[in-house]
């Protein structure tokens, strides 16, 4: 993020614009609408410039710009055709710590003025950072369509009666629940009709009814890393949650979309790096729902699918506390669709078998026989440091040694890598490749080739 977003109090604040052509009218509107005492500095008044100052809704200090009128301001605009004057206001604003925005020019600004969608008191703006205005101003327009007029008006409602529903409503996350309730029914309706007295009403029956709700869990499915593939209910969950207990293998980007002031605690298990056993990351689940608390436990891929979702699920239904399974794209699907590798294909496989690496140290708990099978895809979870076992026990069992197999690392993100060889390669293959890898062992590796569509930060061809 290049830029900090801030929205500015200017009520009341003088503020200096320096030009006052047709630009910097534009420039002057938006100052004036936000309340401040504009300043102006320019050679000649422009009609609408003029009316401001016989209206005295305006200050014209003269025509020459003087550093001097930076002293006593809260921020500076440059709004001149004249490329050296705008540079020495910005200079000179520098100079003694105020913000200047200089139009058209990104290179002379400390803060940047973005496309707004005006629904006062809310307000939405969007931003390119300065680099593409046009870009910003269309993706405005397009969720100008989106915000229903009446919502600045709820709001303002909302402001109002904010201190009656804090007085009623001791907990934080129980007061977010009311309004998020009260903005979902008959309210909301209420208020675009211009039914204030019914929505008053609907206000004073919802406080007043209103009880403390049970605290709930949602096992998400993150999926395999890229935001992207994501479920709407798991997005949903993510921004509506209290407490987000999340895991190793959830990515970056993922965990930003979670809400800002949720409580977001890593409870993540990585070979070797256990942070968290698995009884504790219970106890959290089940301590926070107690309190009332809206719990996601945000997991990599799939809850079900090597996750342990199952049990922490059991151990929410032993003590009593609702939840709910939000299903996520697992690894198998995502990264192995990424890699251009198919899991069937009806010339070289029937069947896709997945199995975890984690396995006891005697294989024993694995059926090599039906694993090692051949015209069927195999793929292997959190299986590299086991490679060298893995494909032995394969090739031991019957699956041909020249078996094309892929390791697939950091899949469906942008740095994604996917070695390809073969079985008997696959200890080799794994000891390099960056971990959270997959392996995948199967006729359909060969058909990477063909059909990769997704680029790699580092590609390895079959048989390297």
């Amino acid at each position: 993020m290049s830029h900090y977003p801030i929205f500015a109090d200017l009520n009341r604040r003088p503020v200096l614009l320096a030009g006052a052509g047709h630009v910097a009218e534009r420039k002057a509107e938006s100052l004036l609408q936000a309340g401040a005492k504009l300043q102006v500095v320019a050679e000649k008044l422009n009609p609408q410039f003029q009316q401001w100052l016989d209206e005295g809704t305006i200050e014209w200090l003269g025509q020459d710009f003087q550093a001097a009128y930076l002293e006593h301001v809260f921020l500076v605009v440059a709004a001149t055709d004249n490329h050296a004057l705008n540079r020495n206001i910005y200079q000179a604003a520098e100079a003694r710590g105020k913000f200047c925005n200089t139009v058209d020019n990104l290179d002379l600004c400390s803060f940047i003025v973005p496309a707004v969608i005006d629904r006062s008191p809310i307000k939405i703006a969007v931003s390119s950072g300065g680099t593409s205005p046009v870009l910003a101003r269309q993706w405005r327009q397009k969720i100008e369509t989106l915000i229903p007029q009446h919502t600045g008006k709820m709001a303002a409602l909302a402001g109002a009666w904010r201190p009656r529903v804090k007085a009623a409503i001791g907990k934080l996350s129980e007061r977010r629940r009311f309004w998020e309730t009260l903005f979902a029914g008959r309210f909301d309706t209420f208020v675009a009709q211009g039914r204030l007295n019914d929505a008053e009403a609907e206000f004073n029956t919802q406080l007043a009814g209103w009880q403390s709700k049970q605290g709930e869990v949602a096992l998400v499915g993150a999926g395999p890393g890229d935001a992207g593939l994501l479920t709407v209910h798991a997005l949903q969950a993510m921004q509506a949650a209290d407490v987000v207990l999340y895991d190793a293998l959830v990515s970056d980007e993922i965990r930003a979309l979670i809400r800002k002031d949720a409580d977001k605690i890593c409870v993540g298990k990585r070979a070797g790096l256990h942070q968290v056993q698995q009884e504790e990351t219970n106890r959290l689940l089940v301590r926070y729902a107690q309190q009332g608390k809206r719990v996601v436990r945000l997991k990599g891929g799939d809850p079900f699918v090597f996750g342990r979702g199952g049990e922490e699920a059991q151990e929410l239904a032993q003590a009593g506390i609702p939840f709910r399974i939000i299903p996520g794209i697992t690894a198998a699907l995502g990264a192995t669709a990424y890699a251009g590798i198919p899991l069937t294909h009806r010339d070289c496989a029937q069947t896709a078998l997945f199995i975890t690496g984690h396995c006891r140290t005697d294989g024993q708990d694995l059926h090599w026989q039906t694993l090692a099978r051949g015209r069927q895809t195999l793929v292997v979870y959190m299986g590299t440091i086991k490679a060298a076992e893995i494909a032995g026990q394969l090739i031991a069992h019957g699956r041909a040694a020249d078996t094309p197999a892929a390791v697939i690392s950091n899949g469906t993100l942008a740095r994604q890598s996917v070695q390809t060889g073969l079985l008997r390669d696959l200890p080799a293959m794994a000891a390099v490749a960056p971990r959270p890898a997959l392996m995948v062992i199967g006729e359909v590796v060969a058909l990477r080739d063909e059909l990769k569509w997704f680029a790699d930060h580092q590609a390895v061809p079959l048989n390297a």
